[in-house]
């Protein structure tokens, strides 16, 4: 039986690691906001309305762990820090078009 690994924990199904990956409320979501430009942390939260900080925070710090967002702090007073994807965080992408294909096609 094959074996794939995440930050140190193992999955049987390769798709329950990406979905450990992208799952959840926000994950998926900050990703796509983040597919074409890099955000700053209060852009980001203009966005998701209803996130709040303390949530935004575990989101980008979960998927900085998994290598899926870069944190870019930038000195100047006060400090400034851009998210942005990685290159393995653009390789979701695909992913993330087809899910916002298929929820389109229930607009009212």
């Amino acid at each position: 039986m094959k074996r794939y690994k995440l930050n140190g924990a193992f999955y049987y199904c390769p798709v329950d690691l990406t979905l450990q990956i992208v799952g959840g409320r926000w994950k998926g979501i900050v990703i796509w906001n983040l597919r074409d430009e890099k955000l700053r942390f209060s852009e980001l939260k203009r966005r998701l309305v209803s996130i709040n900080d303390k949530m935004l925070s575990q989101v980008l710090r979960d998927l900085e762990e998994q290598g899926i967002v870069l944190r870019k702090v930038i000195e100047m007073v006060p400090p400034k820090v851009e998210y942005s994807l990685t290159k393995e965080g653009k390789k979701l992408l695909p992913i993330m078009q087809a899910m916002s294909d298929y929820g389109t096609k229930f607009e009212v």
